[in-house]
């Protein structure tokens, strides 16, 4: 009896009590004497005990029917109540014969002896709480959703819909709720304008269950439907079909707008390519016309105004170099008829050459306006040779004002403004100013310290403890690069977006993952549960052999690549293209894992981490800051960590600075955490120091 976890209790024929096992002595809080001659009943809620003494009374008279468990009250000997489920059985060794009256007793042979077992349930409410409230999540978001969904179970029944599916198609909510589905189907293929096609992607997808697809759907009354289709699955197992239908009419409408718009176009570019002093391949002025058009300007007394707007479109090389120079050309007549369209009334619109174009403006009342508005308007996605691009531009201003200066001071003002809005971060304009010019001769410095910081040992690594909250111990360090220059500590934040523009985050990069491996090589092979996590730029996963040297340096330091964790951005994943999500498999295949840093902020959705290559996600620090007393109730904290986990992702937060953060974060059963609290990032020479901290932040969680 006491090998059981259950409560078990051995009844005599009288109700009272003969033994018990040490289960039931924790769950009814008395001592395991204090049960003997005890009248069972004394242990069950009163309401209950009629319904106990039924149970028992039917066991003993139909011991063959095996009467179900009950779901009752039971009393404990502090005088509180507990939730607990009771199952009964007939002791072996009875004699059948003759039978006991009522009363204290049980109703049943002479004799007879009872075993009542009790578990407790109260554990139960708390699941069936948390179930009810993720229940209640996704139907609030299925609702809320602007998109029709409908699910098929593979059975070919209904599963589930959504208030938008049934108004989107005019269907009563009975007529979903009947035996066969056939009248909701007739109803839907009497709307659809040439349902032919509609029914034949019905039966590509039954024959394949696990394809997906997306169409259009044409209807009767005009609208038009996109329609997308993916498999529903648990786990590996395909359970049904989930269709979604969204109203794509307005877009469509804005689309044929468009394109007249691009036809007006069309017709002026005619006119300009039959000017003098052309851009060949755009129909602009060139760099000529522009020259003259801005010297006159500037000898004219009566102009009060005259703006420069030059415009360089950013990373244009790689369309270049991977869709083809007839692509890049595409491109760039695409966007010199869009540059036309923002600005009709300038008084000249120019291709100086490759990708560069420049806007001259006169007597123009807001020149800052006009530059938003070409940045707005460029920035839209256009698609080239089939594939979809979204053009971005960086657009320095450079204004006329109280000092005379000459048309090429003028423009190269503008040029050095446009620099600034590359190095701001792109998509972007700024207005020149005198102390841009300070700042271009700072960068051009610091971009000439960068080249050399690597051969020079400037590059240092740092680490951070990651702890995990369960297994009370550091599991994981991450490994930060420093640029020491000079006795001059330069910030990330600053000098890895330089690196990246400049061609050296491939060089710096591989320093610190080479630095990190060696100098935790003996922490790593003291534990296998350890590892280290290094960040990765999108720029290094670009490079076709990034995964096979990642795998020599592991193998040359004497580092498993199970024990590597590489973390990357949500913006890596932003169009990536097929040899990223391959390197970063490769990776995978050899144990190596995968984590999305600061995951929240980018464009991600949880929905779509099941598609990408990701063991973990690291919860940015902008969320955990919202914990502050830890009594918050916020629900987006659990609803990340809860899909992560569903998807069968770990969760790390980062950020974690007070003790009432790390013990939120614990309770929501965030799997890892790493911040101040724990330690400061340290050099490999005081990593001693850093785990110290970190396992003593630990036990002091753990104490309160």
């Amino acid at each position: 009896m006491d090998a059981s976890p259950d409560a078990l209790l051995a009844l005599a024929a009288d109700g009272t009590v003969l033994a018990v096992n040490a289960a039931a002595a924790r769950l009814f809080a008395l001592h395991r004497d204090a049960f003997t001659g005890l009248d069972h009943r004394l242990l069950i809620g009163e309401g209950f005990r009629d319904d106990v003494a039924h149970l028992l009374h039917q066991l003993l008279t139909h011991p063959e029917e095996h009467p179900p468990p009950l779901e009752i009250s039971a009393l404990r000997g502090d005088g509180t109540e507990t939730a607990v489920e009771l199952a009964v059985a007939v002791l072996p060794g009875l004699d059948p014969d003759g039978t006991q009256p009522n009363g204290a007793g049980i109703s049943g042979p002479a004799g007879a002896r009872l075993l009542l077992s009790a578990r407790g349930t109260a554990h139960r409410k708390t699941a069936d709480a948390n179930l009810r409230e993720a229940m209640s999540l996704l139907t609030a978001t299925l609702e809320s959703t602007a998109d029709g969904i409908l699910v098929i179970a593979t059975d070919g029944s209904v599963a589930g819909f959504n208030d938008q599916f049934l108004t989107m198609w005019g269907i009563p909510p009975e007529m979903m709720e009947a035996d066969s589905e056939e009248p909701a189907l007739r109803l839907v293929m009497a709307q659809i304008a040439d349902p032919v096609p509609f029914a034949a992607r019905l039966g590509e997808v039954q024959e394949d269950p696990a394809a997906e697809s997306h169409d259009v759907v044409e209807l009767r009354d005009g609208r038009t439907l996109e329609r997308y289709s993916r498999p529903q699955r648990v786990g590996e197992k395909i359970v049904g079909r989930v269709w979604s239908f969204r109203d794509v009419t307005p877009r469509r409408k804005a689309q044929e707008q468009a394109q007249q718009a691009l036809m007006d176009l069309a017709v002026q570019a005619e006119k300009l390519r039959a000017m003098a002093f052309q851009d060949p391949l755009t129909g602009l002025a060139n760099r000529a016309v522009f020259n003259d058009a801005l010297a006159e300007s500037l000898q004219e007394p009566r102009l009060k105004t005259v703006d420069v707007l030059l415009l360089d479109l950013d990373d244009f090389k790689e369309v270049n170099d991977i869709l083809g120079h007839q692509a890049g050309d595409d491109m760039l007549i695409e966007v010199s008829r869009r540059l036309r369209g923002c600005v009709p009334t300038a008084d000249v619109v120019a291709r100086l050459g490759g990708d560069e174009f420049v806007v001259l403006l006169t007597a123009c009342p807001d020149a800052d306006a006009i530059a938003a508005c070409i940045v707005r308007c460029l920035h839209v996605p256009v698609t080239i040779g089939g594939t979809v691009l979204r053009p971005s531009l960086s657009l320095g201003l450079a204004s006329l004002g109280q000092d005379s200066v000459g048309p090429s001071e003028l423009l190269r003002h503008a040029d050095i403004a446009m620099y600034a809005a590359k190095a701001a971060g792109k998509n972007r304009f700024l207005r020149f100013h005198p102390d841009m010019m300070q700042a271009l001769v700072q960068r051009t410095h610091m971009e000439s310290g960068l080249q050399l910081a690597v051969p020079r040992g400037e590059i240092t690594v740092d680490f951070q403890p990651i702890v995990s909250h369960r297994m009370g111990q550091v599991v994981q360090l991450e490994a930060l690069a420093r640029w020491d220059r000079g006795g001059e500590r330069i910030p990330p934040s600053i000098f890895i977006p330089l690196a990246e523009r400049t061609g050296l985050i491939g060089e710096i990069g591989a320093e610190v993952m080479a630095t990190g491996m060696v100098q935790l090589s003996q922490w790593l092979s003291e534990d296998p549960s350890r590892s280290l996590a290094v960040n990765v730029s999108g720029v290094q996963l670009q490079e076709p052999d990034f995964a096979e040297n990642v795998l020599r340096l592991a193998e040359a330091s004497g580092v498993a690549p199970y024990q590597l964790v590489v973390e990357v951005t949500e913006s890596v994943f932003f169009d990536a293209d097929c040899s990223l999500i391959q390197q970063l498999s490769a990776l995978r295949d050899t144990g190596a894992r995968v984590a999305l840093d600061d995951f929240g902020t980018g464009y991600s959705s949880l929905g779509r981490l099941q598609d990408l290559p990701v063991d973990t996600v690291k919860i940015d620090k902008t969320f955990v800051s919202m914990v502050r007393t830890g009594n918050e109730r916020l629900p987006i904290l659990s609803s990340m960590i809860n899909m992560a986990h569903s998807l069968g992702l770990t969760v790390t937060a980062e950020g974690i600075e007070t003790a009432a953060q790390a013990d939120y974060l614990t309770a929501l059963e965030c799997d890892s955490l790493q911040g101040y609290l724990f330690s400061l990032p340290e050099p490999g020479d005081r990593l001693h120091q850093a785990l110290h901290h970190a396992e003593e932040a630990l036990n002091a969680l753990k104490g309160r």
